[in-house]
């Protein structure tokens, strides 16, 4: 019995140390969605500031944006889409109006959220003028946060 001993703690010892390490090398993986109905959907950032008062002073000349806390920043969004096409549309727009901007893709599966923007993409693929894309940004914007951050 007493020769078992030794090599059963050692074997329990570095079983345990390895569990640890693989456990603890996926705190820090990011994941991904799996999901049926998953789809990429482009948002147009803004900016990203670093306190709540500073984003809201920032963005006072905007009717409507939403904004996302990650890291302790504050992201603010000024526009959806489910194409690219249209994401550089309403970048184009503006920049136009003197604002920089930034595209960032994300993945969403809220399928009434989709299926708003499907159809907002289509008028929004149809048109060059910019009353008509900043109209259909704050539509979007409003059924965003309507039909996304109402489920939280």
């Amino acid at each position: 019995m007493k020769k078992y001993l030794f090599p059963a703690t050692v074997s329990l010892i570095f079983g345990t140390l390895i569990a640890y390490f693989l456990i603890s090398s996926y705190d820090h993986a990011e994941g991904i969605t799996v999901s049926r109905n998953a789809e990429t959907i482009y948002y147009v950032q803004r900016g990203a500031y670093s306190s709540k008062e500073s984003m809201q002073e920032n963005m006072e000349g905007f009717e409507h944006y939403i904004y996302n806390v990650e890291d302790n920043m504050y992201y603010t969004y000024i526009g959806i889409s489910t194409t690219q096409k249209n994401a550089e549309k309403i970048q184009g727009y503006y920049k136009e109006k003197g604002y920089d901007t930034y595209i960032k893709e994300k993945i969403t599966d809220n399928v009434s959220f989709l299926t708003v923007l499907g159809q907002y993409d289509e008028l929004l693929s149809k048109t060059e003028d910019g009353g008509t894309i900043n109209a259909i940004c704050n539509q979007v914007l409003a059924k965003y946060e309507e039909l996304v951050n109402g489920e939280y």
